[in-house]
């Protein structure tokens, strides 16, 4: 995991449009940056919803949400107009992104080690640096754990 105090990485991954979008975009803006496994399952749609349900707040707190995993952008435009989502969502298919982030970490399932996303959420401050960074995120919480580090 990145550590706090250190300075975001700057990336640029096509959205749920095909719409380039980079981290520079949003210069002057806080940033929140989650890192999920998979559209449409359980845990990664309970953590949408919970950021849809919160993203009022975090617009009057100055700060962006933008969820990224290695799901195709036609999934990501799938998966924001099922549950309506208001927040970006990035591709990175080539994994550059998330290897940079460093959430891609060997996963276990009934026993079989394989390579995935660990759900981490970072939040980059106004000029770049990163300022919380949680990799034990709880999906059905984490848009209100990150709003309570926002309003301290």
């Amino acid at each position: 995991m990145l550590e706090v105090g250190s300075k975001a990485i700057e990336f640029q991954l096509p959205d749920s449009n095909n719409n380039f979008v980079k981290l520079d975009d949003f210069k002057g803006k806080r940033v929140v940056l989650y890192f999920y496994p998979k559209d449409n399952t359980s845990g990664c749609t309970q953590e949408a919803l919970n950021y849809k349900d919160n993203y009022d707040e975090f617009i009057n707190n100055n700060t962006v949400v933008i969820g990224i995993s290695k799901d195709s952008s036609k999934s990501h435009f799938n998966f924001q107009t099922k549950y309506e989502l208001p927040f970006i969502l990035l591709s990175d298919e080539s994994l550059s992104t998330i290897k940079a982030y460093d959430v891609w970490k060997e996963k276990k399932l009934y026993g079989k080690a394989y390579m995935g996303i660990k759900r981490t959420t970072y939040v980059i401050d106004e000029n770049g640096t990163i300022i919380y960074a949680d990799d034990k995120v709880v999906a059905k919480s984490d848009a209100e754990k990150v709003l309570c580090f926002l309003k301290k």
